[in-house]
């Protein structure tokens, strides 16, 4: 079938495997010119199938030559209906690294689940006996907790107080004001329970309970702090919680860890086009502007060149780890320079419909928002009929 981008407000309903497989070959051509990394040789990733999470998996493979496991929560495809984008892209990553001769498999199914973090650690002691890194990259809006039985769902609200700022429709490049009233009590605590640390300590409870962690294992979550123009609709509000909750469990899980020499770390990561960054408002006019800056100083990084930064610059240097005074990771370093934030607040004033092609860079944004889907891809013709019925050689049966 012909297979073209389908929108529906900030989501493409459409998924293209061609485009997929070249994106992911692009970022593993990417990570084999950088060189070997001195790095893990098991590594379990969950949310493993797009952004920073495919990334982190692609470099642990081809950076340090890894095992590894994917944990996923994906669409598979039906005839005349495309498999949503994660799909496709773990088919061409496990595909590619299989034939490479690298260890690849995967679980299809709600990370949040106890059924899914058995299944997965049944695979590490049957495959490996144990994991040396554990990537946690859940990006969901909706989490059911295992042990309560709760469905929690996320908001994109501040706190305190009603927002009103700039935004864009990046389809339209329309500029206009937006306001968002704040969250209530509820809102905030059922945010923390979807995108806080909860999940990701029942996780490395699990694995350690199971004997599945080895000595020295480390284990790292993603996270985003930002500039002062979106903080009071991210960092200061309801995500902000969540995030801070995310990076106090680090701690919490170091000290689980003590006995193997084990560590938890939060790395704070640049801002990207995602599918849930393009549903934030604010954001996406904020990216325009930050892409467009970065770009001119020619320090400009997507998902796989911040994480193959990560491994090679912080985690796996041979020494200590680089870490900031809350003890984060800071990959974030060159979005958050001076000069870099000194041009976005100058260019943010300037903001409306009519310069902003001029001023930010909304082509770059709405080039990266398709190439998540697996559309606008160089190299790929799509006007050629394409297959959408493609499988995951990797993805282990429930």
């Amino acid at each position: 079938m012909i297979i073209e981008p389908r929108m529906r407000g900030f989501i493409c309903l459409t998924a293209h495997p061609d485009g997929a497989a070249q994106n992911v070959k692009n970022q593993i051509e990417y990570v084999k010119s950088k060189g070997a990394i001195n790095g893990p040789k098991r590594v379990l990733v969950i949310g493993a199938s797009t952004g920073f999470g495919l990334a982190s998996r692609i470099t642990a493979a081809y950076g340090s030559g890894a095992s590894t496991i994917g944990v996923y929560f994906e669409k598979e495809p039906k005839e005349g209906k495309t498999a949503s984008p994660g799909w496709y892209n773990t088919a061409a990553f496990e595909k590619q690294a299989i034939a490479d001769g690298l260890y690849a498999k995967s679980i299809n199914g709600d990370a949040f689940s106890n059924e899914v973090k058995q299944q997965t650690i049944d695979l590490i002691k049957a495959d490996w006996g144990q994991v040396d890194l554990i990537i946690y990259s859940l990006a969901s809006p909706v989490r059911t907790n295992p042990k309560t039985g709760v469905t929690h769902r996320s908001t994109l609200k501040p706190i305190g107080g009603t927002f009103s700022d700039k935004t864009v429709d990046f389809h339209t490049g329309i500029v206009s004001e937006v306001s968002i009233e704040p969250a209530n009590e509820e809102e905030i605590e059922n945010t923390i329970a979807v995108m806080g640390g909860e999940d990701w300590e029942m996780w490395i409870d699990d694995l350690k309970a199971a004997g599945a962690l080895a000595e020295g294992a480390t284990t790292v979550a993603y996270s985003y702090i930002g500039p002062k123009v979106t903080e009071a609709v991210y960092r200061k509000g309801t995500i902000g919680r969540a995030k801070d909750h995310l990076e106090a469990t680090a701690f919490t899980i170091t000290d689980k860890l003590a006995d193997l020499k084990g560590k938890a770390y939060v790395s704070v990561n640049k801002a990207l086009v995602t599918q849930a960054s393009s549903a934030i408002p604010v954001i996406p006019l904020y990216i325009s502007f930050l892409y467009k800056t970065m770009k001119e100083m020619g320090i400009h990084e997507g998902c796989i060149e911040q994480i193959q930064r990560l491994f090679n610059e912080r985690l796996y240097t041979g020494g200590d780890v680089l870490v900031d005074e809350k003890g984060r990771i800071r990959i974030d370093d060159w979005e958050m320079r001076d000069d870099v934030q000194a041009k976005v607040a100058e260019l943010w004033k300037t903001a409306d419909t009519e310069t902003l092609p001029a001023t930010g860079d909304l082509a770059g944004y709405k080039h990266d928002f398709l190439n998540l889907f697996g559309f606008d891809v160089a190299g790929v013709d799509y006007q050629a009929e394409a297959n959408e019925m493609v499988e995951i050689p990797g993805l282990q049966k429930a």
